[in-house]
C-alpha cells in the first residue's frame, strides 16, 4: 500500500473563553482552528473519514467520502431530514449489527421488555452525547421503548459507526455523527442536538463532560428544565466534581464510572480484552517477549497489563497512587518512572485519565517504531499537539495508524491520534457494554423520577441495591445459581435476604 508523506504546518489558534474553565480543557475546548477550514482540516489531519482500510473501520461506501455529511441533503423513508450522517443508504447494514448486538445484551432486552408497559421515561427527553456504536443503539432504541425521545451526537470523533447511525436516523432518531469528523463539526453536532426549536433536553447522559460543557458555555438557561446528568467517563466526571466544588453544578448529577457494575466489569474485563484487538488490528504485531509500559494501574490499567502478560510481553507500570502501585507489584509487574524505560520500550499505553502523561520529551527519547496509544477517554494524555511541528513528518500508513518520523529517520507509531484505542480502532465485547448500558439506562430512570428534594445540586454514586440488580440480569446468561440466606444467616449478617448485601464503603 503506497502511503503519501505530509508536513503538518502549524496554524494560529483562536481560544474561546469558556465560562466554566476546566482543568484539562486546553486541549478539547479552547484550541479552534482559524486558518485552515473544516473540509480541510478533516482531510488534513484525520483523513479517517477516507480511509476505510482497516478491519475495525466502519463500512463505507467510498463513492462519496469526499462530501462532508454536512454538506448533504439526506431524507429517511420517513421524509426526514433531522439528521446528520456519513450515508443514510448504510441503515439496513447497520440494523443488522444491531441485532446482532441485541443478542450478547440481555440485560437492556429484559429491561426494555419489563418496564416497556410502565413507561418509566415518558416524557423524558434526552440528549446524549456517547461512543455511537451498535451497543449504544440498543441503548437508545431500548430508551425510545421506555418512553423517551433522543437526539445524540457522538463524543468521540473516530469511534462512530457510520452504518449504526445511519440506522438509527432511518428508524428516526436524531444522530448528528460520523466517523473522522473535525473539531469544528464535533462541536457543530452537539449544538444541532442541543439547539432546537420546539424542543428542549430535561436529562443529559454524556460520555467525557463535552455535551455538559456545551450546554453551560452556550445555553445554560437550560438547566432550569434538566433534571439531572448521568455520566460514565473518569474525564466527565471529574469535571462534576470540579462544578460541584465551586458551587456551580445546577442540577443533580449520577456518577456511572464510580458504580461497582462499571468499574469492575467495562473498565477491568472489557480493556482487558479489547486492548489486544486493537493493537493487533491496527499493527499487526507480536506480543510475545515485547517490553510495555502502562501507564497507570487503576481498572483499565489492570485489565490492559493482565492480557499483555498473558501474551508474555514484559510489562512496566507507571503509577502515582501508592495503593495502586502496591497492587501493581504484587502482581508481579515492576514499578518504574516513565523516564527509566522509555528509551527502550516496544509500546507505550496511556489510561490515567489524566493530561501530559507522555510529553514531547518522551517522544524525542522512544527508540525507533514504538508504537504510542491511548486507553483513557481523554486525548489529553499524550501531548499530540507538540507533534505537529514542520521539523516532523506524518505518514498515515493505515486508518488510525500513523508514522510520525523525525529529521534522523526514526520514527514512532501513533494510534488513533491519541484518542482512545479499542474504540477508534478496533471493537469492544457486547456482553460488558451491556452491563454499562443497563447500569446507565437505570440511572436516568432514578433521576427522572425521583421526587423533589431526594437528589440535591451535588453528584451522587449509583444506589448499591441499582448494582446489584444490574448484576442479576447478567447471571442467567451463564446459567448461574444464586445461593440465598437463610432467615438465620440474614439476621446474624444483619441483612436483609433480598440485599443489599454489602455496604457502601465495601472494596469490591
Amino acid at each position: 500500500m503506497l502511503s503519501s508523506k505530509k508536513k503538518y504546518i502549524v496554524n494560529g489558534n483562536s481560544g474561546i473563553k469558556a465560562q466554566i474553565q476546566f482543568a484539562d480543557q486546553k486541549q478539547e475546548f479552547n484550541k479552534r482552528p482559524t486558518k485552515i477550514g473544516r473540509r480541510s482540516l478533516s482531510r488534513s489531519i484525520s483523513q479517517s473519514s477516507t480511509d476505510s482500510y482497516s478491519s475495525a473501520a466502519s463500512y463505507t461506501d467510498s463513492s462519496d467520502d469526499e462530501t462532508s455529511p454536512r454538506d448533504k441533503q439526506q431524507k429517511n423513508s420517513k421524509g426526514s431530514s433531522d439528521f446528520c450522517v456519513k450515508n443514510i443508504k448504510q441503515a439496513e447494514f447497520g440494523r443488522r449489527e444491531i441485532e446482532i448486538a441485541e443478542q450478547e445484551m440481555p440485560a437492556l432486552m429484559a429491561l426494555r421488555k419489563r418496564a416497556q408497559g410502565e413507561k418509566p421515561l415518558a416524557g423524558a427527553k434526552i440528549v446524549g452525547c456517547t461512543h455511537i456504536t451498535a451497543q449504544t443503539a440498543v441503548l437508545m432504541e431500548t430508551l425510545g421503548a421506555l418512553g423517551a425521545q433522543c437526539r445524540w451526537a457522538a463524543c468521540n470523533i473516530y469511534s462512530t459507526l457510520n452504518e449504526v447511525a445511519a440506522a438509527l436516523a432511518e428508524s428516526g432518531f436524531p444522530v448528528f455523527a460520523w466517523k473522522g469528523e473535525s473539531e469544528d463539526d464535533f462541536w457543530w453536532c452537539i449544538d444541532r442536538c442541543v439547539n432546537v426549536e420546539g424542543w428542549q433536553p430535561n436529562m443529559i447522559l454524556d460520555d467525557g463532560g463535552d455535551l455538559t460543557h456545551w450546554i453551560y458555555k452556550k445555553y445554560p438557561n437550560m438547566f432550569k428544565k434538566i433534571k439531572g446528568i448521568v455520566e460514565e467517563s473518569v474525564t466527565g466526571v471529574h469535571r462534576l466534581y470540579q462544578l460541584s466544588k465551586a458551587g456551580k453544578l445546577c442540577v443533580p448529577a449520577m456518577n456511572v464510572n464510580d458504580s461497582v457494575t462499571k468499574q469492575k466489569f467495562d473498565n477491568l474485563y472489557c480493556c482487558r480484552e479489547s486492548i489486544l484487538d486493537g493493537l493487533k488490528r491496527t499493527t499487526d504485531m507480536m506480543f510475545g517477549g515485547k517490553q510495555v509500559v502502562v501507564c497507570g494501574y487503576g481498572e483499565v490499567g489492570k485489565g490492559c497489563c493482565a492480557a499483555l502478560k498473558a501474551m508474555g510481553s514484559i510489562v512496566y507500570v507507571t503509577e502515582i497512587d501508592p495503593i495502586c502501585a502496591l497492587q501493581a507489584c504484587m502482581d508481579g509487574f515492576r514499578l518504574v518512572k516513565l523516564n527509566e524505560v522509555i528509551r527502550q520500550v516496544d509500546i507505550v499505553i496511556t489510561c490515567t485519565g489524566n493530561k501530559n502523561v507522555v510529553t514531547r520529551e518522551h517522544l524525542d527519547r522512544m527508540k525507533n517504531s514504538c508504537i504510542v496509544c491511548n486507553m483513557g477517554h481523554s486525548n489529553t494524555e499524550i501531548d499530540v499537539a507538540s507533534l505537529r511541528t514542520p521539523e516532523l513528518t506524518w505518514e498515515r500508513v493505515r486508518s488510525q495508524v500513523d508514522h510520525v518520523i523525525w529529521p534522523d529517520g526514526k520514527r514512532i507509531v501513533l494510534l488513533a491520534e491519541g484518542r482512545l484505542l479499542n474504540l477508534s480502532c478496533s471493537t469492544v465485547p457486547t456482553f460488558v457494554l451491556s452491563i454499562t448500558a443497563t447500569t446507565q439506562a437505570l440511572a436516568l430512570i432514578e433521576l427522572y423520577n425521583a421526587p423533589e428534594g431526594r437528589y440535591k445540586q451535588d453528584v451522587y454514586l449509583l444506589p448499591k441495591k441499582m448494582d446489584e440488580y444490574v448484576a442479576s440480569l447478567h447471571l442467567p446468561t451463564f446459567d448461574a445459581h444464586l445461593t440465598e440466606l437463610t432467615d438465620e444467616q440474614a439476621k446474624y449478617l444483619g441483612l436483609n435476604k433480598n440485599g443489599p448485601f454489602k455496604p457502601n464503603y465495601y472494596r469490591y
